[in-house]
């Protein structure tokens, strides 16, 4: 098992960037596919982007495409999201999961593919 635990959040302007990180409990990280989500108030949860356990394939949302980059340190057990350009939009808690994939170097989209989930970390963009 892993728990993963976000951090990075915080107040900033729009057009600053902030990064991310998503460190993992336990010595298996390397076998767990990671997914960043975010969601707003009143809005569903959205995938923003995936990496697979090698780290080798990304798949961003289109809102975040361009500006949002997923990456990870399996040495460290720590996944990162680094967002640049952000926007007012970009408002949100955001969160990372992991999902069990030993064999596999897939990418997933859907929130019940993740079994492990951190408790998010707020990102909040003023105008």
């Amino acid at each position: 098992q892993v728990r993963p635990v976000e951090s990075g959040g915080g107040l900033v302007q729009a057009g600053d960037s902030l990064r991310l990180s998503c460190a993992a409990s336990g010595n298996t990280f390397s076998e767990y596919a990671m997914g960043w989500f975010r969601q707003a108030p009143q809005k569903e949860r959205e995938l923003i982007g995936t990496i697979t356990r090698s780290g080798s394939a990304f798949n961003y949302a289109d809102s975040v495409k361009g500006r949002f980059t997923a990456s990870r340190d399996n040495a460290r057990n720590t996944a990162y999201l680094q967002m640049n350009s952000l926007k007012p939009e970009d408002t949100a808690t955001y969160y990372c999961a992991a999902h069990w994939t030993p064999y596999g170097d897939g990418y997933y989209r859907q929130p019940d593919d993740y079994e492990y989930w951190g408790q998010g970390t707020q990102v909040t963009v003023s105008s």
